[in-house]
């Protein structure tokens, strides 16, 4: 019995992460907004701004590179030159 759960916790450690459901990106967009929204009390009633720093910062999931390919959530601020 222990072989077996050993062995399939290695398995599941070799397959890697499992990709965000829909429902895990809307969650984690959800929460991104609310923290901009805290952060930046000017965005609080105004969605349209709101969804344009969400998309200015470039915070959607991306799938991570190397074992197991973990999802990322990384900002990139755009560049004013």
């Amino acid at each position: 019995m222990m072989t077996h759960r050993l062995i399939e916790f290695f398995k599941s450690k070799l397959v890697g992460e499992k990709p965000l459901t829909s429902l895990d990106r809307r969650a984690a967009k959800h929460w991104v907004k609310q923290r901009l929204a805290h952060i930046f009390p000017e965005l609080r009633n105004d969605p349209v701004a709101l969804e344009k720093a969400y998309r200015d910062l470039s915070l959607e999931p991306r799938p991570g590179a190397g074992e197991g390919g973990a999802t990322l959530f990384e900002i990139n601020l755009p560049r004013k030159f």
